[in-house]
């Protein structure tokens, strides 16, 4: 297998962008296949701390680095993002990144509606980042969507904006808000647009280029497989895909070419929003998972929930979205913790499951049936050999292993680019 598709296989925030970082320099091309600027990505290079939100990974070394038209795209996310980045020295230009020509774009009616449904009293939150992701993900469906190829031709770019603003008008109406002018919008992204329109090509055939010169190349998820629309803990989800088969539809390859499924997960479990949580503490424990990882979002700053690891919904996870092998990150977080819970099952009114149940008011009744491991005292930070682990953490690693019956193919000990343990490497397996 030459390419190499990394996914998260919790809530997201598992340590994808380190590990997506420390495979580029293996990888030719990185490309990004769904989600928007909601997903973080924090890559410690040095003493460098670079934070992407829509970038690919790639693009700190330099890598050709593709956003597929499985993304949702906010410009002025976009263009603000590669200033930033700039003034850390690493520069973007449409050598180095390209945008898929279809991708549908984010646009300041979504933020807005975003906003307006998660404040609204007679609703249920969800957790949004208040990015406009899930209404631009809906006027894609929807058939409406502005895309980046009608900035480049001013009078469909009209007509879209017309399209779009004939629905989203007639919900502002409803919600008590002002009606957004197409005159105003048509503005705003005709002034964008020349920022945006030189990264734009048909990414489906720059892969397909790479691939057959070949080139490896490494398709780079977002968020997790519990936010799948799809399979993850609806309602609260994000609203595209996250599992590996989106690689292909998000980035116009062919299944077969996506290669080797590394899933990402954290030694512990984490979680950004509303929704089911089943291992999630709320004790002392909890306390420490979250200082000693830095559980804040990349993008948010929100704090994070903390909680033991979850080997029954983790195994769903990965069996839903062909997962190869894991990397399991943030094992040094764990140190010197007495005893270690694991989740081995479910308890839903009296009766012991092995998987998640689909229903949201099953999923919130659901009761972590926990095996407790032995801790170790000696310290996991920076390994970069078994030679290197505590005994006690060793175990706890195999027994992960055992039940979530996928090989783990690498560990992360650090958020230092090379603190990787490698059993498997994804790239010739």
């Amino acid at each position: 297998m030459a390419n190499v598709t990394v996914v998260g296989a919790q809530w997201g925030d598992e340590g994808k962008g380190k590990l997506v970082d420390w495979l580029s320099h293996r990888a030719d091309v990185v490309a990004r296949f769904q989600g928007g600027h909601n997903a973080g990505h924090t890559l410690v290079v040095g003493e460098n701390v670079y934070k992407l939100s829509l970038l690919p990974s790639g693009v700190v070394r330099g890598k050709l680095s593709v956003i597929g038209n499985g993304v949702v795209v906010d410009p002025w996310a976009f263009v603000a993002e590669v200033d930033r980045i700039a003034e850390q020295g690493v520069m973007i230009t449409p050598d180095v990144v390209k945008i898929s020509e279809t991708a549908t774009l984010i646009l300041p009616i979504h933020r807005e509606l975003d906003a307006l449904r998660e404040n609204r009293d007679d609703g249920e939150p969800i957790g949004t980042t208040r990015r406009g992701i899930g209404p631009a993900y809906e006027d894609k469906v929807g058939r409406r969507a502005v895309r980046v190829i009608d900035l480049a031709d001013p009078a469909a770019l009209e007509a879209r904006v017309k399209d779009i603003l004939h629905h989203h008008n007639a919900l502002r109406r409803g919600l008590g808000h002002a009606e957004y002018s197409a005159e105003t919008l048509v503005a705003e992204l005709t002034e964008i647009a020349p920022k945006i329109l030189p990264y734009a090509a048909p990414v489906w055939r720059v892969l397909k280029d790479a691939i057959k010169s070949d080139q490896k190349v490494l398709f780079e998820g977002a968020q997790g497989a519990l936010l799948d629309v799809d399979h993850g803990t609806y309602p609260f989800v994000t609203s595209s895909n996250t599992v590996s088969g989106q690689a292909s539809a998000g980035t116009g390859v062919g299944p077969r070419d996506v290669g080797y499924v590394l899933g990402i997960a954290k030694a512990y479990m984490t979680r950004v929003g509303e929704g089911p949580f089943p291992t999630e503490l709320h004790d002392a424990d909890g306390q420490m998972l979250g200082e000693r990882g830095h559980e804040f979002g990349v993008v948010t700053g929100r704090k994070r929930r903390c909680g033991w690891f979850d080997a029954v919904i983790t195994r769903q996870t990965l069996q839903v979205g062909g997962v190869h092998g894991v990397a399991l990150t943030k094992l040094d977080v764990l140190d010197g913790f007495k005893t270690i819970k694991v989740c081995v099952a479910y308890e839903v009114d009296g009766e012991r499951l092995d998987h998640l149940p689909a229903g949201k008011e099953a999923q919130a009744k659901a009761k972590p049936v926990y095996e407790e491991l032995q801790g170790w005292d000696g310290s996991t930070a920076g390994a970069r050999s078994w030679a290197d682990l505590p005994a006690e953490a060793v175990k706890y690693v195999r027994r992960i292993e055992e039940l979530i019956e996928c090989p783990i193919a690498l560990v992360s000990t650090s958020p230092e680019r090379e603190d990787v343990i490698l059993m498997q490497d994804p790239f010739r397996s």
